[in-house]
């Protein structure tokens, strides 16, 4: 597994205990030589966990190859509070694409940095999971098919947050929208609908697939090393909380996403070949509740009338997350 726990309650900053670590052992958020490959004056929301995994995930693949990248980036939040044209935060090679078609741009820079024996230089693409779960997914299953080298990452705020918070297929059941209200007998979107895309990227035996939260910033790291250790189709998929489409307050973001690996929720894996080489089990299992009740998108469920079956059947999912992908078994 590629994920190295270290034993200080806070390793994310310039804290006394990241400066009790050797050099081998901090991140790269610690570091004052990091990229900053997505620098200050972007206009995100306070809170933004997009933001954060962005920093995260290419600060850390610029480090892996010494510099040596560029970024396809689909349409939505990120492109948007980004690059307010003429103006861009970014501090790196990077390419706007159409909304769903980022996965085919960055198979054609891969393509021509081959040409033109280039191929020292890696290639990123990143994407919502409306960009990457809706839009852009046959693309996104074709890279995969072809296994170009690319590393697609997918930041998952769960909804189209830049455009009024419309649901997307990686929106959960029961949650509110503005398009999936909370009205009627079955209030919120619907059971049954959607999709997982690292479960479909499995299925395709691409070289590698992993998930992660921004909660956890080593593991998430360590998996975007691993992944420009490998050429072909790779695969990562970010949870990267929102507060305006949650309705959490802004300093919740890491607590919240902590809470949906917790609970289950989300699963945080790595595989390869199409096979799940490692977890990062759930330290202290919680119930659904403690990750439902912060979300003002879930309200609707803790009323005068709690909808108990409801919460009953989001519980029934998270358990099968742990026992699907072994969430308990390497605690």
């Amino acid at each position: 597994m590629s994920f190295q726990p270290i034993k200080f309650y806070q390793t994310g900053t310039f804290t006394v205990g990241n400066r009790l670590l050797p050099p081998e052992q901090r991140s790269v958020q610690a570091s004052a030589k990091r990229f900053n490959s997505i620098n200050s004056g972007h206009r995100a929301c306070q809170g933004c966990g997009e933001a954060l995994g962005a920093r995260y995930a290419i600060d850390a693949a610029m480090e892996a190859t010494d510099g040596q990248l560029v970024c396809a980036n689909a349409t939505g939040c990120l492109e948007v509070f980004s690059t307010p044209y003429p103006e861009t935060s970014w501090q790196v090679p990077w390419i706007h694409s159409l909304f769903g078609n980022t996965a085919a741009v960055a198979t054609g820079i891969a393509a021509a940095l081959k040409v033109k024996d280039q191929g020292g230089t890696r290639v990123v693409a990143q994407g919502g999971d409306g960009g990457t779960t809706d839009i852009g997914f046959g693309c996104l299953s074709g890279m995969f098919e072809r296994n170009d080298d690319v590393l697609y990452i997918c930041y998952d705020n769960q909804g189209y947050m830049n455009t009024g918070v419309q649901r997307s297929s990686a929106t959960p059941p029961a949650a509110r929208t503005a398009t999936t209200m909370a009205v009627g007998p079955e209030p919120g979107n619907v059971f049954g609908q959607g999709k997982f895309v690292p479960a479909i990227a499995l299925a395709h035996d691409i070289p590698y697939v992993a998930t992660a939260t921004v909660a956890d910033l080593r593991d998430l790291e360590a998996k975007v090393r691993r992944a420009m250790e490998i050429r072909g189709a790779r695969y990562l998929h970010i949870l990267v909380p929102c507060p305006l489409g949650w309705g959490t307050a802004a300093h919740d973001t890491i607590r919240m996403a902590r809470l949906a690996k917790e609970t289950g929720i989300f699963p945080v894996f790595e595989a390869e070949h199409g096979e799940i080489r490692a977890v990062l089990p759930i330290r202290r299992q919680l119930p659904v509740e403690e990750y439902l009740k912060p979300q003002k998108r879930y309200a609707h469920l803790f009323g005068k009338q709690p909808h108990v079956e409801v919460i009953a059947r989001l519980q029934a999912l998270a358990d099968r997350n742990i026992r699907r992908y072994g969430l308990l078994e390497q605690a």
